[in-house]
């Protein structure tokens, strides 16, 4: 994917992620797509841990099922840090 598409891609995962962890009001959009980025990629190295296989980010459901996965993970950890600070 191009640099716009991992932007769009990101965006559209960060948020989805911010939304399933309830921290949408506090994210901004550029929170969103860094997010979202470092969500793919966490969750694809995870998905590659698991399966075994390779993983390519993509347009499909399944790469954005895995980048919201990864994307609130990611958030989880963070939050659960900021909690205990």
């Amino acid at each position: 994917m191009g640099l716009l598409s991992w932007i769009i891609f990101g965006a559209l995962a960060g948020w989805a992620a911010s939304l399933v962890t309830g921290r949408n009001s506090r994210m901004g959009c550029f929170a969103n797509i860094i997010i979202g980025v470092l969500g793919a990629i966490i969750g694809g190295f995870l998905y590659g841990l698991l399966t075994g296989s390779s993983f390519t980010i993509t347009w499909s459901w399944l790469s954005f099922l895995v980048a919201v996965i990864g994307a609130s993970l990611l958030l989880g950890i963070s939050g659960w840090y900021s909690r205990r600070r």
